[in-house]
């Protein structure tokens, strides 16, 4: 008769799956990882700064940079309040608004830079229009960024609706009785509640919008030290037979996405935001 530890033990086939699966992950994920650092950093620390400093690349790095973060920081606000609208508003086409916000992750990246440059390019009404009063939109830095909002669009959103929708009714109701007007209801009940939820998926976003390449290399026109994105950069250096530049700066933006979603995951944790979301 077999011991009650043995009987609960797993089974040949669970530890076979068990193993299967690690080995899928590590293989799939974690050594292109470890091989892309270790090729990135093959030539020394003082080699891959070197190729980080080198003027196209540290312009292409700034630009993703700063558009990335500005990318991020819009989406914490505009996603919060886009989650507020579908959760506390009875919309007639509420439906199709939340279909919507899914749009950007079920239609390749490249497709959504086409549709962009067909609707704000230079021979659009739209993007004429914004050329007259001396402001492009495709080929042009505003292109990069609506690109980054399109396709980070469902981070925030879809952090904040659930947290939205579990929150206790009558939480609200005693702040109406209190006294408390709309703004002061929303700073003392739901404000609490959501903001972890959407810096994290802010967060994300950010990290997203990194590694963008899709609908960058068609709406930005990828001009060096203008409108170049490090993704693209990384793609062109490929092209060029300059790999080591292109793994060093697929490094530097690897570590820093990894940084985000370590800081992202820590936030969660602390504040129980997915055990909120779950």
């Amino acid at each position: 008769m077999s011991s009650p530890r043995h009987a609960l033990g797993p089974s040949r086939f669970e530890r076979a799956l068990r193993s299967s699966v690690v080995l899928y992950v590590v293989l799939l994920v974690m050594l292109p990882l470890v091989v892309l650092v270790g090729f990135g950093l093959s030539d020394g620390p003082a080699s891959f700064c070197e190729r980080l400093m080198a003027p196209a690349a540290r312009s292409a790095l700034w630009l993703t940079l700063w558009t990335a973060l500005l990318v991020g920081t819009l989406n914490t606000f505009l996603g919060a309040a886009t989650a507020w609208v579908l959760v506390r508003y009875r919309l007639p086409a509420r439906a199709v608004l939340s279909a919507l916000v899914d749009l950007p992750l079920a239609i390749p990246t490249l497709v959504a830079g086409v549709m962009l440059a067909i609707l704000y390019g230079p021979g659009s009404l739209i993007g004429s229009s914004f050329h007259a009063w001396g402001l492009d939109i495709v080929f042009a830095r505003p292109g990069i960024v609506l690109a980054l909002l399109f396709v980070t669009l469902p981070f925030v959103v879809r952090a904040v609706e659930p947290l939205l929708s579990e929150i206790d009714p009558a939480e609200e109701e005693a702040a109406i009785v209190l006294g408390a007007g709309p703004l002061r209801r929303f700073f003392t009940v739901f404000f609490p509640a959501i903001l972890p939820a959407a810096i994290s998926g802010g967060i994300r976003s950010l990290g997203r919008a990194l590694g963008e390449f899709g609908s960058i290399v068609v709406i930005a026109g990828n001009i060096p030290f203008k409108t170049l994105t490090a993704p693209v950069f990384i793609f062109g250096e490929i092209e060029s037979g300059a790999p080591k530049t292109a793994a060093a700066v697929s490094t530097f933006l690897l570590l820093f996405a990894l940084g985000l979603h370590a800081a992202a995951r820590m936030l969660e944790r602390r504040t129980g935001v997915r055990r909120a979301a779950g």
